[in-house]
């Protein structure tokens, strides 16, 4: 592996984060070979953290991760690892892991059986089912998604149940959907080791994907040459990297995508060839929704001309000419074109439109289906798609890309299941930001939702505008929270129930990366205390419910709606101390496996999965027995299903004609704009030593010492005016909340004069106290990423 892309990976993490790689074997020595000692026993794993899918090998030893290596022999990472992943053992063994249930009397919280918990929550759930919500996490492992998914829509007949993935993908989805008919990228990671132009649309992939990232770096130190544009609002440590910065106003990339598409079509620069067999196009003309009307091309060619590079310009901020080169790179068919995205376009209020659009440049330029050619939007979240997006977890939908107000899906779903017909109800149940709505507000207002069980999430930190959406000082006190996790959270301070959680190797998994790549891995250690698998809790409620009679923990046969049989004989998988009898995760992959084949995502058995570091769907059966895995979607040279003699073949069309949709959507303005009260732009997001609410990474030391807390980047005009330095405690307040943070200036990230930046993993720092809770009409999905702020002094000091 070449130096200069390891170097990279160090590089992306600050100096101090790269003087930490020692906490266990370091970097150089993170090798199989780096530690001989027949005592380690070694296995493969997925990392825990982001939806790259890196693959390690853990060393045990006495019961106790000692080493992590990034695996060698995997595709994903190639031996790789970024800094989190480096040190992903040490998660495990932070000093405050919750290890015993623990109960809500009066303001504390004390120990319990967990007998007495599995009561509870049944007790919770016979008060009234249709008012008992899951929410769950796109870092549910896919056995355990699955789980809460036939508990809720199986077995309770209730459908609220959704992801925290609701905040970060949702759009993502929408925007397949409307363009493909079907989820999920056409492209994988391969795409980087050829394609000539790689855009980042509002991502930062050298910091929050930098495995992925460190591909083009070693593409450049062997000489090759790919330009890399990065299109976004604040400059980054991608922008480092990229020969070409394009800097737009907050939400107007909606206006450079349809600047792009209107050069082509002026020049006669795109695919005529490719749109005339495999394309449509689609609008709007009401209410945005999934399906929209059809478009003629000649209506939409006249709903682009107002998208001239000048009056992009005007909206956007990017000079006419980074317009007009961006329509040359695109109109050239030689080249080789790769998109990348993550949240800047997913936690947008505009989020199907610009993913739509994004498709949309891709499918009329003809940059599509080659390798190189791909829209890819990247994931945060280990199995955002293999369990949320596959297993269906979400309040609208059904395993294997089904949804509940499609009778036909409903009664295939009841078949699987063998649950009487009608048990599965027809309307989706609450999304993310209506289940917290409708269990923060009293039941005199509308609140329905009397019991959340949260599982691998921190919604007390990351939903937006938190005094609206989860405050439990004003909450109706007849609501009741219930958390399973692995170390104390906002959110389990302010639970009634807490649950102490088996996590990552202690425990079996399957995920489902970016890239369609579904991975297994074995239990390796025993969790601390009396922390038990998320799988077996919603296992063991469902049995206590089915021995006091309630009939939704019946199948049609009378039958425990999770009987697992060992050579005909039902195993109590319901009794940790039986749980590892067998293996449920393979019981419940194989049941789920039935789903897949629908919409052609299709899984190999559990098996091969042992054997694979990851396989890619849809993965077919070849005739000699084997399984072979899928890397280019509706490729007639990849995709086994695209029929013979076709080049391409849109088969989940849903236009019903093959064809995937070019979709025409507006620039219309955010719902919240600075102003003289509230000057600037807020935007949030991650730090490259931290995931997500820093729940896992800041029990690791060495990443804590390397990034201890939060901080709001000012740029350094605006902080020369204001009269603000380094380390001064400043608040940043918007019409919701405030913040008390110091200040950065001059730091890994630069926004533009009017822009400031926080990041949200520290829990001392609830950002999420000041962001707006508007939303995507289609996806739901919030924007995290504009609102307007201020910021003043505190004339107080801080460290940084």
């Amino acid at each position: 592996m070449d130096l200069k892309r390891r170097t990279f990976l160090k590089a992306a993490a600050m100096s101090a984060a790269t003087s930490a790689a020692a906490g266990m074997s370091n970097a150089r020595a993170q090798t199989r070979g780096g530690i001989d000692d027949d005592s380690v026993r070694w296995d493969k794993a997925p990392c825990r953290f982001c939806g790259t899918g890196c693959h390690v090998q853990v060393g045990v030893r006495d019961g106790r991760v000692v080493s992590v290596a990034g695996d060698q022999h995997a595709e994903v990472n190639r031996g790789l690892l970024c800094v989190k992943g480096y040190h992903v053992g040490l998660a495990l063994y932070g000093q405050d892991r919750l290890r015993t249930p623990l109960l809500r009397q009066g303001d504390e919280l004390v120990p319990i059986s967990w007998s007495r918990a599995l009561d509870v929550i049944a007790d919770r759930v016979e008060l009234d089912p249709s008012g008992f919500a899951f929410y769950g996490s796109g870092q549910w492992t896919i056995p355990e998604g699955y789980a809460a998914q036939k508990f809720m829509k199986g077995g309770l007949g209730c459908n609220h149940i959704d992801p925290n993935a609701r905040l970060c993908m949702a759009s993502a989805v929408t925007g397949f959907l409307a363009t493909y008919g079907v989820d999920e990228p056409a492209g994988v990671f391969d795409d980087l080791d050829v394609a000539d132009v790689v855009i980042t649309w509002g991502n930062n992939p050298a910091e929050m994907h930098p495995v992925i990232f460190s591909r083009l770096i070693d593409r450049r130190s062997r000489g090759e040459e790919i330009e890399l544009i990065d299109i976004g609002t604040r400059r980054t440590r991608t922008t480092d990297h990229a020969q070409r910065y394009l800097e737009f106003n907050p939400h107007s990339d909606l206006a450079v995508a349809n600047g792009i598409a209107h050069l082509l079509l002026e020049r006669g620069t795109w695919n005529r060839d490719f749109v005339d067999q495999h394309c449509a196009f689609r609008w709007d003309p009401g209410d945005p929704t999934l399906r929209g009307e059809a478009l003629a091309f000649d209506q939409y060619r006249e709903m682009l001309r107002e998208y001239t590079p000048e009056r992009v310009e005007e909206i956007s901020g990017v000079p006419a000419d980074e317009i007009r080169h961006l329509a040359d790179l695109f109109g050239d068919p030689e080249k080789r074109i790769t998109s990348l995205w993550c949240m800047g376009m997913n936690q947008h209020t505009q989020g199907t439109a610009i993913n739509t659009l994004v498709h949309g440049v891709h499918l009329l330029s003809g940059h599509f289906g080659r390798p190189g050619d791909a829209p890819t939007s990247l994931t945060g979240q280990p199995s955002a798609c293999g369990t949320v997006r596959e297993v269906g977890t979400l309040a609208h939908a059904l395993p294997g890309g089904r949804v509940v107000a499609n009778a036909e899906h409903r009664a295939q779903t009841e078949e699987i299941w063998n649950v009487p017909e009608g048990r599965i109800g027809s309307s989706p149940g609450y999304h993310t930001m209506a289940m917290w709505s409708a269990w923060s507000r009293p039941e005199s207002d509308g609140g329905d939702i009397h019991t959340i069980w949260v599982q691998v999430t921190n919604p007390g930190q990351t939903l937006p505008h938190l005094h609206g959406n989860f405050d439990p000082g004003v909450r109706d006190p007849n609501r009741f929270l219930i958390v399973s996790d692995v170390y104390p959270t906002v959110t389990t301070q302010a639970a009634d129930l807490v649950l102490p959680s088996a996590m990552w190797v202690e425990k079996n998994g399957m995920v489902g990366n970016s890239e369609r790549r579904t991975q297994q891995w074995f239990k390796m250690v025993d969790p601390p205390g009396e922390a038990r698998d998320d799988t077996w809790q919603t296992i063991a409620v469902a049995r206590r419910l089915y021995d006091r009679g309630f009939a939704g923990m019946r199948d049609r046969d009378g039958n425990f709606l999770f009987r697992v049989e060992d050579e005909g004989r039902e195993v109590p998988i319901w009794e940790w101390d039986h749980y590892y009898d067998v293996n449920v995760d393979k019981h419940l992959f194989e049941e789920y496996r039935l789903f897949t084949r629908l919409k052609h995502k299709d899984l190999a058995p559990y098996d091969e999965y042992v054997a694979h570091r990851g396989m890619r769907w849809p993965v077919v059966q070849q005739e000699d027995g084997s399984w072979r895995e899928t890397r280019w979607r509706f490729a007639g040279f990849d995709d086994p299903y695209v029929e013979d003699g076709r080049e391409f073949q849109f088969y989940h069309s849903s236009s019903s004609d093959d064809r995937a949709q070019i979709w025409f959507r507006p620039y219309v303005n955010p719902p919240e704009m600075p102003d003289e009260e509230f000057p600037f732009w807020l935007c949030t997001g991650r730090v490259v030593e931290h995931w997500h609410t820093g729940t896992m990474t800041m029990r690791v030391p060495q990443l804590r010492a390397a990034m201890p807390n939060a901080y709001v980047e000012v740029n350094r005009a605006d902080a020369r005016r204001l009269g603000f330095t380094n380390g001064e405690m400043v608040r940043v307040e918007s019409r919701r909340g405030h913040v008390d943070v110091p200040v950065w200036i001059g730091g890994r990230g630069a926004p533009p004069p009017g822009s400031v930046f926080v990041p949200f993993f520290d829990e001392r720092v609830l950002i999420n106290n000041v962001t707006l809770d508007a939303y995507d009409p289609i996806s739901k999905q919030p924007d995290y990423k504009k609102c307007a702020v201020r910021v003043v002094p505190l004339n107080t000091r801080a460290a940084h």
